[in-house]
């Protein structure tokens, strides 16, 4: 029996490097699409690459950029993948402000060159797709908690780019019969998380401090709230949605929810940091014992709009994919903790 091909978009990424552990071990060849830069881009993978057992056999990366019609087609049409994965996008979304335009070529359009590409070389019932929804689409949220027929309304750039990513691939669905699925994802973290985003720049922080290689945190509104899962989990998930008989778009969260301010308590008891929080607002700041300021905000990091809660609702996930997370919020973070002390020591 031949072996399944996928082909992940934004391969080199948190969500990327898990999923292609993860495929690998159901026997799956997998093929990775890489930006080329001038500095390695590579680190999350680079271990399977290295493995004698898998590269070049099991794992084959690609040049390739979401923003170039001419590289996905290509690449589509000569491996014909039975499932694609895209997980590619500028995904940060307080840089979405800054570069609104370069967001919408890679996220949106980029989602609608995978889905022609799909439909010019008549893989219609060849090969499955999947999109990297993100719960940044509810926005300034209508109703709490969110689910699959709550209505969207996003507060950046990053969130209205993946509207259309959502949005085009129901319409591919309909339209020309693509197995096209959706995963409304819920915020992801991990060890390989990005140092940009919140939850590792506070872990990172926190830890450095603990040893004394870092004096004090910055950080936005530490009011905001998530659903935070592991990443692991997340992508067991989004192998289960391309798995169904029929189409379908999936909320993916834990269905729990913590403040900023509550994940930074959380990772300091994990490291034994002792602090304390006074003042209110843009104002609060938590102080060590001997009274020194660790944490403060700081209004560089106050998004034009902001979105201040998000909570999922994965029952529908739960019941007809029979996913639910193997890491509640104290084992994520103890994995990010101690990957990060492994880091600094």
């Amino acid at each position: 029996m031949a072996k399944k091909v996928a082909l992940i978009f934004g391969v080199t990424g948190q969500d990327g490097s898990y999923l292609s552990e993860f495929l690998i071990k159901k026997k799956y060849i997998v093929h990775g699409v890489k930006r080329r830069s001038s500095s390695i881009n590579t680190q999350r993978v680079d271990h399977i690459y290295q493995d004698p057992h898998e590269s070049k056999k099991n794992f084959i990366l690609h040049y390739g950029d979401m923003t170039d019609a001419t590289s996905i087609s290509k690449l589509i049409s000569m491996i014909k993948p039975n499932e694609i994965y895209n997980l590619a996008a500028q995904s940060h979304v307080a840089v979405s402000f800054e570069i609104p335009e370069y967001t919408a070529n890679a996220d949106a359009l980029g989602t609608l060159r995978i889905l022609e590409a799909i439909k010019f070389h008549g893989l219609e019932k060849k090969s499955k797709f999947y999109q990297a929804g993100t719960s940044e689409m509810y926005g300034k949220v209508q109703s709490v908690p969110q689910n699959e027929k709550t209505n969207f309304y996003p507060l950046s750039p990053y969130g209205v780019a993946k509207l259309y990513a959502h949005w085009i691939t129901i319409n591919y669905r309909q339209a020309y019969g693509i197995f096209a699925a959706n995963g409304i994802l819920f915020n992801h973290e991990s060890p390989r998380r990005g140092e940009t985003f919140v939850t590792k720049k506070i872990v990172s922080a926190l830890c450095k401090i603990k040893v004394g290689l870092q004096k004090k945190l910055f950080l936005g509104n530490i009011s905001s709230k998530r659903d935070w899962g592991h990443a692991k989990d997340y992508v067991v998930a989004m192998w289960k949605i391309l798995q169904q008989k029929k189409p379908d778009d999936f909320v993916i969260a834990t269905g729990k929810q913590y403040s900023i301010k509550q994940f930074v308590n959380l990772v300091c008891k994990e490291i034994k940091l002792d602090i304390t929080w006074k003042g209110k607002g843009l104002r609060e700041k938590a102080f060590s014992k001997d009274g020194k300021i660790l944490i403060e905000c700081d209004n560089r990091y106050i998004r034009p709009l902001d979105v201040n809660t998000l909570l999922g609702n994965a029952s529908k996930a739960r019941k007809k994919l029979k996913w639910k997370p193997a890491h509640n919020i104290n084992q994520l973070i103890k994995d990010m903790v101690s990957a990060e002390f492994k880091s600094i020591n």
